[in-house]
């Protein structure tokens, strides 16, 4: 999936502008808030409050952002109620597309994200119409300049991960949902510096696109979803060749 990693890369860049607007601050208040709230305030009781705080400190969030934010999801503090709603579609070429938002408004982020599909040739599908083509997984991401392939390979199934795949500037450590922080911690002890924990969804099967016009539409459309202020993440099963979406991305 060499375009999709490429993409992968292209949205870490993005991310790190992101943080410098404050945008990604505003996604990961969310998180924790909502964390809180269906697992509570004791990140050493509730993994996905664990994570979200890591990443909180990764992006340098002030600690009281992120005391205000669990007290909020806990209900010690006044605050707006977030819902958590997964969207499902198809972008140009038929490639599939799934969409976590937390919204404090169903009806608005609905009709945005169905007006962002239609506007970039897509079309917002139903629950379930997508979700069979993916597989939740944990993913941790390690530079390949901080350590060889042969020993992140011998640490990582040590550890418990089911995989590693190997991309062009990281490695790829891939772990059922329910071993990921198990993982991690295991790899962290040994001495592995983690880039980036998270749990995401893989495609088990993906779509070759060589039209560079439905290559540029669907960049469009991938871009207009993750720059909604609602939305969390994105996951799409497209191939683009690593060539073309140089060129698109420019």
């Amino acid at each position: 999936m060499a375009g999709h990693s490429r993409w992968h890369n292209i949205k870490n860049k993005k991310a790190k502008v992101d943080t410098q607007r404050g945008k990604i601050f505003t996604k990961i208040i969310k998180e924790i808030t909502v964390a809180a709230r269906l697992g509570g305030g004791d990140p050493e009781a509730n993994p996905r409050l664990r994570m979200a705080i890591e990443r909180a400190r990764e992006v340098n969030m002030p600690s009281e952002n992120i005391d205000r934010a669990i007290k909020r999801g806990t209900g010690e503090l006044e605050g707006v109620s977030y819902e958590e709603v997964q969207y499902e579609g198809y972008g140009p070429e038929g490639v599939a597309i799934i969409v976590e938002t937390m919204t404090d408004n169903r009806n608005r982020t609905t009709a945005e994200i169905r007006h962002i599909f239609s506007k970039y040739g897509g079309n917002l599908g139903t629950t379930g119409c997508v979700s069979f083509l993916f597989e939740d997984k944990g993913v941790i991401s390690v530079e390949k300049s901080t350590i060889s392939e042969e020993e992140i390979f011998e640490k990582a199934i040590e550890s418990g991960a089911e995989d590693v795949i190997t991309e062009d500037d990281y490695y790829e450590i891939r772990t059922s949902l329910d071993q990921l922080y198990s993982v991690k911690e295991s790899l962290e002890k040994s001495g592995v510096k983690i880039a980036k924990a998270e749990l995401t969804k893989i495609p088990t099967t993906t779509v070759q696109i060589n039209n560079e016009e439905s290559a540029t539409k669907l960049m469009k459309l991938l871009d207009a979803l993750e720059d909604n202020d609602d939305v969390q993440k994105v996951y799409a099963n497209f191939d683009i060749p690593d060539t073309m979406l140089e060129k698109i991305e420019g």
